[in-house]
């Protein structure tokens, strides 16, 4: 890597907690400016826009999250514990300050940003097809009940813990994030496990 790609790759590791934590039009430049020490033509000699930057970030601020959940699953034979291993990490480990990048940027740019709203799609499309996979290779490996909707499934697991975690920002504390973790991990015990009594 060159020094200018260096330069780039402290920009965006600079920028993304700001990004998630303020919001894209929170995030002013001087923000970015002090976090990283450069001047407006140092940051804008690697980045074409204040937008570009953004999507930089969410994608740095994803890959980080996404990696510090999945630490040890491959370890795991049981899928179904795989599962409730990522949930808890989801819970427990923050990857970057602020929380879900795929909630804050999902909501922060619901409206006005259409390069960090296809962002956020195809990071959740990501994660879901990381769950699913997860799921099918438990049906193959016989760990899933054979009748699982593995997308349906995907869905709660990603809509429990986004609701649960947006809840909790409101309220100021984790109760509910650990809440939706207590139900789905009940969920994955009573209704995906294979062998489980409740089908």
């Amino acid at each position: 890597m060159n020094k200018g790609e260096e330069t780039r790759q402290r920009i965006i590791a600079a920028a993304a907690p700001l990004f998630n934590q303020r919001g894209y039009e929170g995030c002013v430049l001087k923000d970015i400016m002090a976090a990283t020490g450069l001047e407006k033509g140092g940051i804008y000699r690697h980045f074409d826009s204040k937008e570009e930057i953004a999507a930089e970030a969410f994608d740095y601020a994803w890959k980080v999250t996404s990696a510090l959940r999945r630490q040890g699953l491959e370890e795991i034979p049981n899928h179904v514990d795989r599962l409730k291993h990522y949930i808890a990490g989801f819970v427990f480990r923050s990857g970057i300050p602020g929380g879900c990048p795929i909630l804050n940027t999902g909501v922060d740019s619901d409206n006005g940003n259409p390069i960090l709203r296809e962002r956020v799609r195809n990071a959740l499309r990501d994660w879901q097809k990381m769950l699913r996979k997860i799921l099918a290779d438990g049906i193959a490996a016989g760990t899933v009940q054979a009748d699982v909707d593995v997308e349906q499934v995907a869905r709660l697991i990603v809509s429990g813990l986004e609701g649960g975690m947006l809840v909790s920002r409101i309220e100021k504390n984790d109760q509910a994030l650990k809440d939706a973790m207590e139900h789905l991990d009940t969920y994955l015990e009573l209704r995906v496990r294979a062998g489980s009594s409740v089908s």
